[in-house]
């Protein structure tokens, strides 16, 4: 046989199958414990947490605040509870911010179960309209809610769960109030019975719903008292109504000044109270005052009075 039938022999080095030993034990032990984990995975059911925003609340709103509650339910499919490491909330309307903030150590959620996370929020007003002099009292403005939830799941770490909801919140203002006039219905220094003639001008962009009213009226300095009053009308936005309110007093307690006032048939008055209304962001008291109006007085010509009323009045108050 010649030399170039002879079968080519070609050495291999040592250290070459021992690399490639290795590499494929590293391999071996990669897919192993890839294996280990998806199964351990399915067996013990670990896996991400969800999170929706369910409801925004406004429990109090008024003329300085309101007070805003997301609530955000998060699901854990995990057999173990998971914290809630921090709460990142922004509000912002029309791309400018409105308030942020962060909530640290938010509690936990149970296994295997859902809990709703309440996240309390608090808009005051004067911060936003001394920001943004175009949000004008009475206006109705967008906003959209932004939420990230950190949770720390073991297998996938530290988790960011971010979320969004828009709605709308006004800027309430409160109405303004006018005494058109006092109408007499009954005379007599023990006891005079009158209606009061209230003019009510909502300047919201919103129908404010009348449930109650209390108030106390002065004439000339002199407070003939107030009453509180569960009437039920609708004023609605950017619109004027007027509502009729009983009033009873005793002359005699004031003294001359009041029956000088009646015959006067005018007089400058002051009046403050609080109407409680139903708007569709939620109740709602609103103050109500005026100062240095001026009103009519009035007499019942249904009840028999003339023009010698005034002699009348004037010798009721001398025989007091």
């Amino acid at each position: 046989m010649s030399s170039s039938d002879k079968p080519e022999v070609v050495e291999r080095d040592a250290k070459d199958d021992k690399n490639e030993e290795k590499g494929g034990f590293i391999e071996k032990v990669k897919d192993f414990i890839h294996d280990i984990g998806e199964k351990i995975e399915e067996t013990i059911g670990f896996g991400k947490p969800t999170a929706d925003v369910t409801a925004i609340h406004i429990p109090k709103i008024n003329l300085e605040r309101a007070d805003i509650v997301v609530d955000v339910l998060v699901t854990n499919p995990n057999p173990i509870p998971i914290p809630l490491i921090d709460i990142n909330y922004l509000i912002e309307s029309d791309g400018r911010k409105l308030i942020s903030g962060l909530i640290p150590d938010a509690g936990t959620i149970r296994p295997h179960g859902s809990e709703t996370v309440k996240i309390p929020v608090t808009l005051i007003y004067d911060d936003i309209k001394s920001t943004y002099n175009d949000i004008k009292p009475g206006s109705i403005i967008p906003y959209k809610i932004k939420v990230e939830l950190i949770v720390d799941v073991p297998i996938f770490g530290r988790l960011t769960l971010p979320l969004e909801k828009t709605g709308e919140i006004p800027i309430p203002y409160k109405p303004d109030i006018d005494l058109e006039k006092i109408h007499f219905e009954r005379f007599s220094f023990e006891e005079t019975v009158a209606v009061l003639h209230l003019k009510l001008e909502n300047k919201n962009d919103f129908d404010l719903g009348l449930n109650g009213l209390d108030y106390e009226v002065w004439l000339s300095d002199v407070s003939i008292g107030g009453a509180e009053l569960s009437k039920s009308a609708t004023i609605e936005k950017n619109g004027i109504t007027t509502i009729e309110l009983p009033i009873t007093f005793r002359p005699k307690d004031f003294g001359s000044a009041l029956w000088d006032m009646i015959r006067g048939r005018g007089t400058g008055y002051t009046m403050k109270g609080n109407i409680d209304v139903d708007t569709p962001f939620g109740a709602m008291k609103l103050p109500i005052s005026k100062e240095g109006g001026t009103t009519c007085l009035k007499k019942n010509k249904d009840d028999g009075e003339d023009e010698n009323d005034d002699e009348r009045i004037e010798k009721e108050r001398r025989r007091h």
